[in-house]
């Protein structure tokens, strides 16, 4: 079997020009990994070949790479690997590694020892049978461990011993369910009991490593298959304890015929899946009933009231452990605390709900998700979420169509903008006004009127804040 390598080398000319001038060199070098899987995946389903990252493996040593593309940007990521990273006149950058044979992983991360190799010791010692493909100049496919087959069947196994291949690197484990949700396949058996054995080993791998890889499988198509997948495997305890704890909370049937929090979770985030491919979305999506055990528990097992709020603070501290930033976490903390506020649009006050479309809003932005990037996120969960129950479209099309009516109403008000130039803190200030709690409440009550429309001009806002001040007595705040 041979892939389409001139498609290969006509997007990606920076990639010829290494495998020629290696093998003029007198190395072999060889394409590796996704790109041959991907070309023989759009082979056998028939469909447009478009090579993404190409990678190269050669037995040409580091020092030797370095010297036949001195003439271009080199960068030496991981020279202790045999990896050196041409980068093209684009930017676009080009893995070369050496082949090499890896020995000991006492850490159960990274290898004791490297040693440079054949290209066959280079190909076994890689993780699953559908990456270890590799393919010559002339797109020829090389399959030493049983690839082709497992393309064919649809199935991520690992190469060789599964016991062995986890223990070099636990995080094999999640990336087992990541090809499992990008491409579509079955994890063969075998290597899922493996999975399930080793599985509290997944603690010994950092949090960033965790998190990069929890983002690639939410960011597949398969999110919801992947969050099974983690329960089944005896993954999800360890890395996401309190998705685990949503597992057999109860919910009204009235609402939730579908079962538990957790079968609510994952049926969200097939709904999501069908529609957007946004990882923070399906972060929040994830995260969005996780204070319900704990609002229940309040409760004394009544209601569910507050777990908003609750899972906000959940989420917060979860995203904080896996190293998510701060503007990530701030992100899902506001979807998780407002998914349910956003429900009752149409019944809030006018300027309450212009707050509300303005949070994190990027003016001058026509696109809607683009100026209103978190209220479009939370418009999107709600939809996950009430797709997920027994409410469906009831619940989320009012919204949708009162968001249409209070884009018509913003134009003419102008959003929160126009409200801090028709009145401001030092407005209240010049008029002799403390700093204070006092002055925040009057700006606030100024501001939700200006955004309701009732206040259209400066003037009438700074009578109207006058007014207040004089009716709110100071003690009242003390």
């Amino acid at each position: 079997m041979r892939i389409p390598v001139e498609k290969v080398w006509a997007e990606h000319p920076t990639a010829k020009e290494i495998v020629e001038r290696l093998s003029a060199a007198g190395h072999l070098a060889v394409l590796v990994g996704g790109v041959v899987r991907d070309a023989i995946l759009a082979e056998l389903a028939g469909r447009e070949f478009h090579p993404q990252d190409v990678d190269i493996a050669t037995s040409a040593p580091p020092e030797e790479i370095h010297r036949l593309f001195s003439h271009r940007k080199v960068l030496t990521v991981g020279e202790a690997f045999g990896v050196v990273v041409v980068v093209d006149a684009l930017g676009r950058q080009y893995e070369v590694a050496t082949f090499r044979a890896e020995e000991g992983y006492s850490d159960g991360r990274r290898p004791d020892q490297v040693r440079w190799a054949s290209l066959t010791e280079d190909l076994r010692r890689r993780d699953f049978t559908v990456n270890g493909l590799a393919a010559t100049s002339t797109g020829e496919v090389l399959d030493l461990v049983g690839g082709l087959a497992d393309l064919q069947a649809g199935l991520i196994r690992t190469i060789g011993d599964p016991d062995r291949r986890f223990s070099e690197d636990f995080l094999r484990m999640l990336r087992a369910v990541r090809f499992a949700c990008q491409l579509g396949f079955r994890i063969e058996e075998e290597t899922a009991e493996a999975i399930r054995r080793h599985a509290e080993k997944i603690r010994r791998i950092s949090f960033e490593r965790i998190r990069d890889e929890l983002l690639k499988i939410l960011a597949t198509p398969r999110s919801a298959q992947g969050l099974r997948l983690l329960l089944e495997l005896d993954l999800l305890p360890h890395i996401l304890p309190e998705i685990y704890a949503l597992k057999g909370v109860p919910q009204p049937e009235e609402y939730h015929p579908e079962g538990d929090v957790l079968t609510h979770t994952i049926l969200a985030l097939s709904v999501a899946d069908g529609l957007w491919d946004d990882p923070i979305l399906k972060l929040a999506i994830l995260f969005h009933d996780v204070g319900k055990p704990q609002a229940l528990w309040r409760s004394g097992g009544e209601n569910m009231a507050g777990h908003c709020q609750i899972g906000a603070e959940i989420a917060e501290k979860a995203l904080f452990r896996l190293r998510f930033s701060r503007k990530e976490i701030e992100r899902v903390k506001f979807l998780v605390a407002e998914h349910m506020r956003v429900a009752r649009l149409p019944e809030m006050g006018l300027g309450k709900q212009v707050r509300l479309l303005c949070h994190e809003e990027s003016e001058g932005e026509e696109d809607f998700s683009r100026r209103f990037p978190a209220f479009a996120q939370l418009l999107r969960l709600v939809i996950c979420d009430a797709e997920a129950s027994s409410h469906r479209s009831s619940a989320w099309l009012p919204v949708l169509s009162q968001t249409v009516r209070l884009l018509v109403h913003l134009r003419r008000v102008q959003g929160l903008k126009r409200a801090r130039e028709l009145l401001s803190g030092d407005d209240l200030l010049a008029m002799g006004e403390p700093p204070g709690p006092r002055l925040g409440q009057v700006l606030a009550e100024i501001h939700e009127r200006i955004l309701a429309g009732d206040i259209t001009t400066r003037e009438e806002a700074l009578k109207e804040a006058a007014k207040l001040l004089g009716r709110m007595p100071n003690e009242f705040f003390s």
